[in-house]
């Protein structure tokens, strides 16, 4: 584990000025995330945990058309890294391919089970108290109105959360909870999704 905190320090410098909802904290979320998976569905957690901190290490705003090549680019960056650290070519085939194929945008399912725990402890950053929050982070730094005062809940119109924040809800948080690989990961993300639901609901009574 001693390469993890070398990788995890060199991570924590490459990310230092990233805004706030793809920070080093994030990924620190994703690792306690990934911990978690591994253990209980008894998973080796040294190419998983090597993934997380790897994950978003390229990073483009959501509004940037190079947005969706974030974890390939990303996949690449890794390969150097741990060329460097020793990783076996193997390791590094399992790392980066989990790294390439976790992004929502892409809507790939990994092929491993690393894959896979990545991208549930990933999605799983997305939804609950803290993917409210960082939901809106974005929409503060995109400069996106909260809600579409005509139809703020996406009752008769297709979601756009390039323009409203809560839209985003609709079109992609409200959909990972069937979207997860791992059995802890789905329990996790059914009482995350409650934590959404009830904010959309107080939402609701308040405008």
């Amino acid at each position: 584990m001693k390469t993890l905190a070398v990788l995890r320090n060199q991570v924590k410098k490459m990310m230092a000025k990233n805004d706030p909802a793809h920070d080093f904290e994030h990924v620190l979320r994703v690792y306690a995330n990934a911990e978690k998976i591994c253990m209980k569905e008894k998973i080796e957690k040294k190419l998983v945990l090597t993934a997380t901190l790897l994950h978003d290490i390229v990073s483009f705003p959501k509004t940037d058309k190079r947005s969706k090549t974030s974890s390939t680019k990303s996949a690449i960056k890794a390969k150097k890294i741990l060329q460097k650290l020793n990783y076996s070519i193997d390791e590094i085939k399992i790392i980066t391919d989990a790294i390439e194929s976790h992004s929502f945008s892409k809507n790939k399912k990994p092929t491993t089970i690393e894959g896979k725990i990545l991208q549930d402890a990933d999605r799983l950053d997305a939804l609950g108290a803290i993917g409210i929050a960082r939901t809106f982070a974005i929409a503060g730094a995109e400069n996106r109105s909260f809600y579409n005062t005509n139809d703020p809940f996406c009752s008769s119109r297709k979601a756009d959360d390039q323009v409203w924040a809560v839209d985003h809800f609709f079109k992609k948080l409200l959909l990972l909870e069937v979207k997860m690989n791992t059995k802890s990961a789905k329990i996790e993300a059914k009482r995350r999704t409650k934590i959404i639901k009830i904010f959309l609901n107080d939402l609701k009574q308040e405008i």
